[in-house]
């Protein structure tokens, strides 16, 4: 019997060792600094117990609180997405969905905002912040409406740019490929060398025409020619006749 109490004693001591063990000590000492003003510790803290803790909502949103008073919405918004998704009750999800609404309007993206700030309301609809902050998104989602292609133009352009860093060879040989096609096009630009004025091609002659005009300089320069041996032979003496 004796042996049996001890036993159950020593049990009772282990559990109560093992929740001591489990207790979660940064996150008060986060809270303490927080209040403070001491962002940066309150965020050192709050990563702490975020590790140990994985499953609390609390460490997440406390996180994303930290970091947020620090200016860095879109790193915040990261770890109000993670308390949404660890949260077990209706407050924690309304709070954290209330400031991922503001992380969001902060990156002017309204659409996501007015998603964020519903998503908030149907956790707490009594919130009058959080109904305040859902009309003001929608009247900016309103007045500044997603231009349609854009995403999609932004999308292309980004893969283009990834196919051209992966492969810059095939990218010069499509390019090369697409000159040779149509040289008229090439790249739009024409490249002159220092001081020189690139010169207007003739058009509407024909060929005939250009053989008439090189025949008619010829015959100029023969008689120019023509005329300078003359001279030449004039100038010249005349032999002496032989007396026989």
């Amino acid at each position: 019997m004796k042996k049996a109490l001890l036993y159950g004693f020593l049990m009772l001591s282990l559990l109560v060792n093992a929740q001591k063990k489990e207790k979660d000590a940064n996150l008060p000492k986060g809270n303490e600094a927080f209040v403070e003003k001491k962002f940066n510790q309150a965020e050192a803290e709050y990563r702490v117990s975020e590790a140990k803790f994985e499953k609390k909502a609390k460490s997440s949103y406390n996180l994303g609180n930290a970091i947020y008073k620090q200016k860095q919405a879109a790193e915040a918004k990261y770890h109000y997405v993670k308390a949404v998704a660890k949260a077990k009750t209706r407050p924690e999800r309304h709070q954290a969905y209330h400031n991922l609404g503001n992380c969001l309007m902060l990156e002017k993206d309204y659409q996501g905002a007015v998603e964020a700030y519903k998503n908030a309301l149907r956790n707490n609809p009594n919130d009058e912040k959080t109904r305040y902050n859902y009309a003001l998104a929608k009247k900016m989602l309103k007045d500044n409406p997603p231009k349609v292609g854009d995403d999609k133009n932004k999308d292309k352009d980004k893969k283009q740019k990834e196919d051209q860093k992966k492969n810059p060879d095939q990218q010069k040989d499509k390019e090369k490929d697409k000159q040779d096609q149509d040289p008229k096009k090439g790249d739009g630009k024409q490249e002159n060398k220092p001081n020189e004025t690139p010169q207007k091609q003739p058009t509407g002659i024909n060929k005939q025409t250009v053989e008439s005009m090189l025949d008619a300089v010829n015959n100029e320069e023969k008689k120019v020619q023509d005329k300078v041996n003359l001279q030449k032979v004039k100038g010249k003496p005349k032999p002496t006749e032989k007396d026989w």
